[in-house]
């Protein structure tokens, strides 16, 4: 599907003239959702726009290449896997993380945060940091803001995050806010130390540090969050601290009492998020950034998603059909190759089943984008959306 509001080419946003500094656009609404531009000096980012994950200088089982091919403008990378494996400062000394991954368009880092929340018994959460020993080889860490500022900057990131504590929910509202409020102590730190590097020369006037909106839940803590950091004066705002075992009910009804707190002219991203409806749905509230390991993690075992729902690959009434998964699709491995031959190569467990699905969500996941999009610049999206939800819930086998 080719993306009629930009009209730029399979390359996507590294053809495009960039600019010295960071800044965001917003170009048109409709209703809630919004059509936007971010600029960097490595290319420009349509926003709503998905980041497909690439945890350890890598989208699982892609190539680069495939990852442009598919229309992404901007990858996430992952600062507690890269700082432990091979390391912020080796990758410095290599030119940076663009360069060492041969990635030349945007890339942002996550602060590290949510990784130090998973390991649970091997960390220790204090008003410095986070202290965890290593899952690789039980080493021992501190991940304080400071810390992690210094490691996106080894790496290069254009977007970067502030470190913040992530709970999994549910959760008393004790534990919530003690939380959030670390997390803004955090935040002031974390902007300190980005001026601190921009000041030493590591970071350029082109890269820009996003702050993290927490609170679970609860609509006054979260109101409390985004107040404090809109105090601040990030480049942009992201809202964390959901996906994390609240449901969609209620996430998007967090949504819909956060995001109207946030700056309009600046870039709304939810973290972490999600399935092809939580996306349509997010974008109706107004979020314009969206990263998560969903479409990679889902191909490795088979599970494609397509225009039509979910489909499992594994399931064995694809055993003997001759049909693409879509006829129509930009991507090779979902319009050239048969069901019956995806079956087969996720059934025998061969690597090329995984890395086929896995280019067919990750060119899907770009296309849904574009998609909405262009429903924005049209005016119609609501009605897109509807349609669209419709369609994926009454397919799928």
């Amino acid at each position: 599907m080719t993306d009629d509001t930009t009209n730029q080419n399979s390359q996507g946003a590294q053809d495009a003239p960039a600019d010295d500094a960071f800044s965001f656009t917003l170009k048109a609404t409709d209703g809630a959702a919004r059509l936007g531009e971010i600029s960097t000096p490595r290319g420009k980012i349509r926003t709503p726009a998905f980041m497909p994950v690439g945890t350890a200088a890598t989208v699982k089982a892609l190539y680069p290449e495939q990852v442009r091919q598919a229309g992404a403008d901007i990858i996430l990378g992952n600062t507690y896997h890269l700082m432990l494996r091979p390391g912020a400062e080796r990758v410095a000394r290599l030119g940076g993380l663009h360069k060492f991954m041969r990635w030349d368009g945007p890339i942002l880092t996550d602060s590290g945060g949510f990784q130090v929340m998973s390991l649970a018994a091997k960390r220790k959460i204090t008003e410095e940091g986070a202290a965890f020993s290593s899952h690789i080889d039980g080493s021992h860490h501190m991940l304080s803001p400071e810390r992690s500022i210094e490691i996106q900057c080894l790496l290069g990131a254009d977007i970067q995050m502030q470190l913040d504590e992530c709970i999994e929910l549910p959760a008393s509202r004790d534990e919530v806010r003690r939380a959030m409020e670390l997390s803004l102590r955090w935040a002031e730190r974390s902007q300190a130390a980005f001026e601190d590097q921009r000041s030493a020369g590591s970071a350029g006037p082109g890269q820009a540090l996003f702050a993290i909106v927490q609170g679970g839940t609860d609509e006054e803590l979260r109101r409390l969050s985004a107040e404090a950091l809109v105090a601040m004066n990030f480049p942009g705002y992201a809202v964390g601290g959901l996906a994390v075992g609240e449901g969609q009910e209620a996430m998007l009804r967090t949504l819909e009492a956060t995001v109207p707190l946030l700056p309009a002219q600046k870039p709304h991203y939810l973290m972490g998020v999600g399935t092809p409806d939580d996306l349509i749905e997010a974008v109706a509230r107004g979020i314009d950034m969206f990263d998560c390991v969903m479409p990679t993690r889902n191909g490795r075992h088979g599970l494609a998603f397509t225009w039509d729902g979910r489909i499992n690959l594994k399931n064995a009434c694809h055993a003997e059909d001759t049909a693409p998964l879509d006829p129509q699709s930009s991507c090779p491995a979902a319009r050239d190759y048969s069901r019956a031959y995806l079956h087969h190569l996720i059934k025998s467990g061969e690597m090329l089943g995984s890395m086929m699905v896995s280019w067919i969500n990750v060119t899907f996941y770009q296309d849904l984008m574009a998609a909405m999009r262009q429903a924005i610049a049209e005016g119609r999206f609501a009605d897109w959306a509807a349609t669209t939800k419709a369609r994926m819930a009454a397919g799928g086998k």
